[in-house]
């Protein structure tokens, strides 16, 4: 009975064989065949491809690396600052690599147009999402392009004063006079007014004193200005001037104007000052303190007195 029941299947095969063959079917050894010559083209056609990909991805890494060397070192040769040095390294050594990978994509069908579309897309979203710090972003390079101060220079910008101790591409950071860290982000810093104290070489100090209403002008100008050449620092040209400044209430105010170079500044400053009030002093002309009259009506005294 199992021996039947074998040869029933044999015969079955047999025939399947036959009408196979004659119906001009493959058979399933040769389609398995087929698939993995199939599979092992496909296999050395895309094996070559990430291959290659992956080689021509090293030498872009290499040289995006290689160019921004060279930039660096090149504006570090001629003394450019620092900061649009390392900017323009790194720019340069982005831009060859993002480059690179676009390229690559097109290796494997990728469209790279509609990926450009893609990342476009991606972009005005991110900047939407991001518009504060790329304001400041913005602004940054606008600070780095137009140079209204430099690192080192003393500035008052946004309520602050300072030394710039370094222009970063978002924030700007300061060293105030007590050696406190402030931290200003640029759009704050390009947007407001800036006054830089040391842009120039030199500076005008203006020294302001009162002197008493009883005293001589002609005499007070005569003092002042013989006392103002005699501060060490102060510039002949342009030469002092003695200014006639205010008739206020308590006293007549002159302002006394020196020029000296600007890192000069403080030291001429309190020097100057010394000299006037000392000269003052010497030609017996008083600097007067505040005063206020106040008259007293006599019977309204006498009414609270009951």
């Amino acid at each position: 009975m199992h021996g039947l029941a074998q040869r029933t299947q044999h015969a079955r095969a047999s025939a399947d064989f036959t009408r196979a063959h004659a119906a001009g079917e493959e058979l399933p050894e040769n389609i398995m065949e087929k698939q993995i010559a199939i599979l092992v083209e496909k296999g050395t056609v895309w094996g070559g491809r990430i291959v290659g990909v992956l080689v021509a991805l090293f030498i872009a890494w290499i040289v995006a690396g290689w160019v921004r060397r060279t930039i660096v070192s090149k504006l570090e040769a001629r003394e450019f600052d620092q900061t649009l040095t390392q900017f323009f390294g790194n720019l340069a050594r982005y831009a060859i690599l993002i480059g690179a990978v676009i390229g690559c994509l097109g290796v494997f069908g990728i469209q790279t147009a509609s990926f450009a579309a893609v990342l476009a897309s991606a972009g005005i979203a991110i900047g939407l999402a991001f518009q504060g710090t790329l304001s400041n972003f913005a602004a940054g390079i606008m600070l780095l392009v137009f140079r209204p101060f430099k690192v080192g220079d003393i500035v008052k910008v946004a309520g602050q004063v300072g030394a710039v101790k370094e222009i970063e591409l978002f924030t700007t950071e300061l060293t105030g006079l007590s050696n406190v860290k402030i931290v200003i982000p640029n759009k704050a810093v390009f947007g407001a007014t800036i006054e830089n104290m040391t842009g120039h070489e030199t500076r005008r100090v203006d020294i302001n004193v009162g002197t008493v209403y009883g005293a001589d002008l002609s005499e007070t100008r005569a003092v002042l200005e013989a006392a103002a050449p005699k501060v060490a620092g102060v510039l002949e040209d342009p030469p002092p001037q003695v200014f006639l400044n205010e008739l206020g209430d308590s006293a007549v105010t002159w302002q006394v104007r020196l020029w000296c170079k600007t890192e000069e500044y403080w030291d001429v400053w309190q020097a100057g000052t010394q000299a006037v009030k000392a000269s003052l002093d010497e030609k017996g002309i008083g600097i007067p303190f505040p005063q206020m009259d106040v008259h007293l009506d006599e019977e309204a005294v006498k009414a609270l007195g009951k």
